[in-house]
């Protein structure tokens, strides 16, 4: 009898979030430290997180993001 795949364990220390920005571009799966979400805040601190990576993006490669329009957990 053939063995199958167990499926791997979600890791919880991060959260996978969708970002939309104003100019329409979108990406998926932007991760998040779990500790960030989920508390009074609910889901906002992501943004600013997320804001933060863009801006090393930016500085690391010279093309710049534009102003993020909505965060999304992103579907598992």
């Amino acid at each position: 009898m053939a063995k199958t795949k167990k499926k791997q364990p979600v890791d919880s220390a991060f959260v996978l979030f969708d970002v939309l920005y104003e100019d329409g571009a979108r990406t998926s799966n932007r991760k998040v430290p779990g500790t960030l979400v989920g508390g009074l805040d609910g889901d906002e601190p992501a943004r600013g997180f997320i804001e933060e990576q863009d801006r090393k993006i930016a500085e690391m490669s010279g093309n710049p993001r534009g102003p993020i329009k909505s965060i999304s957990r992103s579907p598992l």
